[in-house]
Formats: C-alpha cells, sequence, structure tokens
C-alpha cells in the first residue's frame, strides 16, 4: 500500500500554486498519494485575528516576488502577478470539494491554479471555475447543483473543523497522521516523513 499525505488546501491561497503544479509528480515519484482536502481557512484566519495578504500591502509584495523566484527556480510557468483576492463567495471552494468528492481532486487543483495564475481567470468569478471543471470532463450544472446544497456545506464546515483539530492556520498545509508540514517550502520534506512513515508500517 503507498504511503498517504492530505493537502489541505484553499483554492484562493496564492502560495498553493506552487503545490498544485509540482505536488502529484513528487508524491508519486516517492510512493505517495496525495489526499486533496479543500477547507475554509479563512474561517480559521478570522479566529486567530490573522489578517489576509490584501491588506498588508508591504507583505503582499513581498509574497509576489517570492511565489516569483520559487516558481522560476521550480521551472514553473509564470506570466505576471495573478488578480487578488479572489473567490469573494467560496464558490471556488464549494465546487472544488463537489470535485473532490466526486473523485477529481488533483485535476481540480491543477487546472484551477492554471487557470487563475495564467489566464488570470479569477477563482469564483462569473463562470471561470465552473470552466476549470468542464476542462476535465464534469458535468457542470450537476456540479454547480451540489455545491449549493446543505451537503457540501456540511462537508466544507468538517474538512475545516479536521484542519482547525490538527493546528492547521494556512494553506498549503500537509498532514501525515498528526503531523503537519506548513507552506509550499515543506512539500518536500512532508514527502519524505509521509514515505518514512510508510517503509515502517510496511516492516
Amino acid at each position: 500500500m503507498p504511503g498517504m499525505l492530505d493537502v489541505f488546501y484553499f483554492p484562493g491561497s496564492t502560495y498553493t500554486y506552487l503545490t498544485a503544479m509540482r505536488a502529484e509528480a513528487k508524491a508519486q515519484a516517492a510512493g505517495i498519494q496525495l489526499r486533496w482536502r479543500p477547507f475554509n481557512v479563512r474561517t480559521i484566519m478570522v479566529e486567530m485575528d490573522n489578517v489576509p495578504f490584501a491588506k498588508k500591502p508591504v507583505k503582499a509584495r513581498y509574497m509576489w516576488r517570492d511565489i516569483e523566484r520559487r516558481a522560476k527556480r521550480y521551472g514553473l510557468p509564470w506570466t505576471e502577478q495573478p488578480p487578488y483576492p479572489v473567490d469573494p463567495q467560496l464558490k471556488a471552494l464549494r465546487l472544488a470539494t463537489v470535485a473532490t468528492l466526486e473523485g477529481h481532486g488533483a485535476a481540480f487543483v491543477e487546472a484551477s491554479y492554471r487557470a487563475w495564475f495564467l489566464r488570470r481567470e479569477i477563482p469564483g468569478v462569473e463562470q471561470n471555475t465552473e470552466s476549470v471543471l468542464a476542462s476535465f470532463g464534469m458535468n457542470v450544472s450537476q456540479a454547480v447543483e451540489r455545491a449549493s446544497s446543505s451537503e457540501i456545506s456540511r462537508y466544507i464546515e468538517i474538512e475545516t473543523d479536521a484542519a482547525r483539530s490538527l493546528g492547521v492556520f494556512g494553506s498549503p498545509t500537509f498532514a501525515s497522521g498528526e503531523e503537519i508540514f506548513w507552506g509550499d517550502d515543506r512539500l518536500e520534506d512532508a514527502i519524505e516523513w509521509a514515505a518514512q512513515k510508510a517503509l515502517r508500517l510496511d516492516t
């Protein structure tokens, strides 16, 4: 059995672009299976009185330059600073949850970030996220209907509670059991930990 690594992410998180574009290949090379888990990081940020980057212009400037540097270091495509903030009504989060529950978690996260960062299509605005679903063959009308249901609202609450109980406070955060690693720059550490854990369980 492959090792498992959870990826708690919010589809409006900026640094998650770096993870979305490289995590699956890194994990597969290490024999690790990723479980993408969208959650409402905004709820946790409010609870922690953590002001978003959009309200911290000096920190925001650093953030975008840092992401650009890291993208170039990894050989990932970068055009210009994408629009931000995004997903004002959490529609992208709800649709991400539907895609994940229907077995398209990895496809959604990569397609959504390509649309946002490379084509400047803002998540959760107009029909941008619906177009992401269509790009990998989901039934858009059914997904939109399900996304507005109480089932999805409750599932997001459950996943946000799960993140909170682990001590997750940002996106992306990787979790191997109760061991958490925050930030894209901890991706390799998290995969290594999960691989070593799987090896111990097999012996």
